[in-house]
């Protein structure tokens, strides 16, 4: 069994839909279990028909129509025959869609907003399935929040490991190609929940785990896994074999190729990860794999950008102990603040945050009850694993340095 995950990137338009039957024709999908992301930017565009939901009804329809259009144009350019049934099966979804938004009643953002992101997959997953049965490469199409179940943490659900494998070791038929969606389960009340941002990873480890499954194969517009990302550092070079642990290290960092929580159950039963490229199918890309070292050994550059470094002090410039930096990692936990960088003094504790669900005023209405707290926006994290003197003077050139911290080979700068 080999499981092969597209991301939206990899399926943006019809040319790459084409793309992915040119690849399954090429290396084969026999025993083959794919996980399909949305297409190009719909998560994105759904995220404002979120918004537009709370706090812009009279744009809802308007950007209802703007993700209709999108999926639809990418139909008509697929399927010749107007009275295709993929049309009503797409039409059902964006029924479904406007359904639950005309008669929800919960005002919870978290729940509203995996109810309605989940359909990015839901329709990208049917159109493709469609065009391979069309072209001669049959199917089976899965609901995944059917098999894959959760907690009811919407936007970052925790998998129900039991209940699961459970259901995908009685569900899946391996000896058929089977299509399922990324990023996505269901909790115990069969609400839609998603896995967190760039979750269709994990999707790929879950069934690759439940099934144990040979490799697990992320097909994206890279030739693998880049020591730093091209779109910001030159001279970049591929990683051919990375060992769990670094590969660990690098996604706990931020490296966006490998989505944090995807690497854990392939480490536990040693499955490989396989990182491709969908440009050139027959390259062999970069291995996640039991291998005792990075190879080559080069620095690897990690950058996240828009981050906010927090600086607490005490009012009366007594000692933050324990019970304070509790305080504060409880408050951080509350406002589901993701921490990159923490480093303190006698007087002062500084921690480097990412701020995606938006809750920085409720955090700090709060802190500042206690402590001052000092707040630098839009700064920038650049992580180097395997850092040397070189690489470090290379970041720090031309800019301003707020935060250093070192620890072993590991080198983290917070820049303005």
């Amino acid at each position: 069994m080999q499981i092969f995950k597209f991301g939206g990137a990899s399926v943006k338009d019809a040319a790459g839909v084409r793309n992915v039957a040119k690849i399954l024709e090429t290396v084969g999908y026999a025993n083959t279990l794919i996980v399909i992301s949305a297409m190009g930017k719909t998560t994105n565009a759904l995220e404002v028909v979120v918004n537009s939901y709370f706090k812009e009804k009279d744009k809802l329809t308007e950007s209802i129509t703007e993700v209709r259009n999108f999926h639809y144009n990418i139909i008509k350019e697929l399927f010749t025959d107007e009275n295709h049934p993929v049309y009503w099966k797409v039409d059902g979804l964006f029924a479904e869609l406007t359904s639950f938004l005309e008669r929800n009643k919960s005002p919870k953002h978290s729940f509203v907003y995996d109810q309605i992101i989940g359909y990015g997959e839901l329709i990208s997953t049917t159109i493709i399935s469609q065009y391979l049965n069309d072209n001669g490469i049959k199917n089976n199409w899965i609901d995944v929040r059917n098999l894959v179940k959760t907690d009811s943490n919407y936007r970052d659900a925790a998998i129900n490991w039991e209940e699961t494998q459970s259901n995908i070791s009685s569900h899946v038929n391996k000896s058929l190609l089977n299509i399922t969606q990324g990023f996505l389960g269901s909790d115990a009340n069969f609400f839609t929940t998603t896995l967190g941002r760039e979750g269709s990873d994990y999707t790929a480890a879950i069934f690759a785990y439940c099934l144990d499954a040979e490799s697990v194969t992320i097909w994206k517009d890279v030739p693998g896994v880049l020591n730093a990302d091209p779109r910001y550092f030159q001279h970049t070079q591929l990683l051919h074999k990375i060992p769990y642990k670094e590969a660990i290290e690098l996604a706990f960092y931020g490296a966006s190729v490998i989505h944090p929580k995807t690497l854990q159950p392939l480490q536990q039963k040693e499955i490989p990860l396989y990182v491709r490229s969908f440009v050139n199918p027959t390259a062999a890309g970069s291995a996640v794999c039991n291998t005792p070292e990075l190879t080559p050994k080069v620095p690897c550059f990690i950058l996240k950008k828009d981050q906010i470094l927090l600086s607490f002090s005490s009012r009366d410039f007594s000692f933050i102990m324990e019970e304070g930096i509790s305080y504060i990692f409880n408050s951080l936990h509350k406002y589901q603040m993701k921490v990159s960088v923490i480093q303190n003094s006698a007087i002062s504790f500084s921690v480097c945050v990412d701020n995606k669900f938006d809750t920085l005023p409720q955090l700090l209405e709060k802190l500042e009850e206690r402590f001052k707290v000092s707040v630098t926006q839009k700064v920038t994290l650049y992580t180097i694993r395997h850092a040397t003197p070189e690489a470090i003077q290379e970041i720090e050139t031309g800019k301003e340095v707020l935060l250093k911290q070192v620890a072993q080979d590991t080198v983290q700068i917070v820049v303005k």
